[in-house]
């Protein structure tokens, strides 16, 4: 097992893994930009080191900076986290080729994983349904529209390295066509430095199910059901629930199958994530994310399996000391992605927390770095807090998160906390009637 872990990343996330370290006897060791000297993760790790300023160009994706951290600091392994240099192929590489660990799947899987057109075709060749669309890029002179015929219109303009929503257009008709693949094209170069694109079919009103699985490298796999993340606003999750209500155990154990005899093939490690668009009973894979979620504490809760400890005991090279028979699924949790942001223009909210009091009580769980006197910078993304309930079943979980929604207090700045407590209300979430589509247009009717 690992003596140091050192943790290239921030916020909450950067907090649970240190807990995690704590809790199997690893020293750990907090890197932060200099708008995070008094972060929380930075006052519990055992070492620190600043290595950057607040710009994450300079700090957290700093590849260099990193390194000598964890050298000075004689770390022995690098856990990534999520975002930033999570889903980084070359910083994986580079890690294991300066001796160091790199807590998370091999630099080849994590390649692959990102080229969405060469994870669909991988995942095409081992049996998983795909969306259909093209298995290649397109062209800069071929023409997009014998190919969206083909498909069939609606269609969905996506960027090859893409996500959070960006490089993604929906196309309604031919005429749109065009400059849509210009506009996908602009944004996934400025944002990725890869303006390669590709189409697929636009489903109507599918869910968005993801299927968790945690692999030891020797084809030992193992699946954790399924969450749905069904609820977003432009293509950002914001409430996330498993199981979901829309599948039942039949359901459940068939794409936990596949997704388990996919990942036993690519002698998968770590833990990982399959997405899938579901919809009139027909998964179809879109995408694989190959690290840790932001809403895996979803899974912990309803599995009883803690995935962090998990991935870095795999990691360290320790074989799956689980099998799929032993894991179980009890009850029902949602978690609420809580946001510094106006909860009706969505601008984000950075300043000073004046007052904190999170909820508690049985079944109640809060991921967040927030304390009474922090400043939430402006350099960042906007999530500051998690908060997942857990229940005996649905309607006994709804019931506690809106309990605990109501008892949460952040001061200082604004939150999404208004709209989180409107959503959870809805007759169609109560329901459970919603598809990927329905918190935008409930969103428009809020505001």
């Amino acid at each position: 097992m690992f003596d140091k872990v050192l943790i290239a990343n921030r916020g909450e996330i950067a907090l649970r893994i240190h807990r995690a370290c704590r809790e199997m006897g690893i020293h750990t060791v907090a890197v932060h930009s200099t708008a995070d000297n008094e972060a929380m993760h930075v006052r519990l790790a055992d070492e620190s080191v600043c290595i950057g300023p607040p710009s994450a160009r300079e700090s957290y994706l700093n590849i260099p900076a990193i390194l000598t951290a964890a050298t000075i600091a004689n770390a022995d392994a690098i856990h990534p986290g999520y975002g930033f240099l999570s889903e980084n192929a070359k910083f994986a590489a580079i890690v294991e080729e300066h001796g160091l660990t790199f807590i998370g799947p091999t630099a080849e899987h994590i390649a692959l994983m990102g080229d969405k057109i060469a994870a669909k075709n991988a995942m095409r060749r081992l049996g998983v349904p795909v969306v259909p669309g093209t298995d290649a890029p397109l062209g800069e002179s071929d023409d997009p529209h014998p190919i969206a015929d083909a498909i069939g219109y609606p269609v969905l303009v996506k960027a090859t390295g893409g996500g959070g929503g960006r490089g993604m257009k929906v196309v309604r008709a031919p005429g749109q066509l065009r400059e849509a693949v210009a506009m996908a094209r602009s944004e996934s170069k400025a944002a990725f430095n890869n303006d390669a694109v590709y189409l697929e079919k636009f489903l109507t009103h599918p869910r968005h199910i993801e299927v968790q699985v945690l692999a030891d490298g020797r084809e030992r796999v193992v699946h954790l059901g399924e969450r749905d993340c069904s609820l977003q606003r432009r293509h950002q999750k914001v409430i996330e629930e498993a199981g979901s209500p829309a599948l039942n155990a039949e359901s459940r154990a068939h794409i936990g199958a596949i997704a388990c005899r996919a990942m036993a093939h690519l002698g998968y490690r770590s833990v990982g994530t399959l997405e899938f668009l579901y919809e009139d009973g027909q998964f179809y894979f879109i995408e694989m994310n190959t690290r840790i979620q932001v809403e895996h504490p979803v899974t912990e809760a309803v599995t009883g399996v803690d995935l962090i400890r998990a991935q870095i005991r795999v990691a360290a090279g320790a074989e799956l000391d689980l099998a799929q028979d032993d894991i179980g699924f009890s009850g029902h949790a949602i978690e609420c992605r809580v946001n510094a942001e106006s909860p009706r223009t969505f601008v984000p909210s950075p300043g000073r927390i004046t007052d904190y009091h999170p909820p508690g009580g049985l079944g109640v769980r809060v991921d967040s770095a927030l304390y009474a006197g922090y400043f939430v910078p402006p350099n960042y993304d906007s999530l500051v807090a998690k908060l997942i309930v857990h229940g005996r079943n649905r309607n006994e979980c709804l019931m506690r998160l809106r309990r605990a929604l109501d008892e949460y207090v952040i001061g200082g700045i604004e939150t999404n906390l208004p709209l989180l407590r409107a959503i959870v209300a809805d007759p169609d979430f109560v329901n459970g009637a919603y598809d990927i589509h329905w918190l935008e247009s409930f969103v428009e009717r809020w505001r």
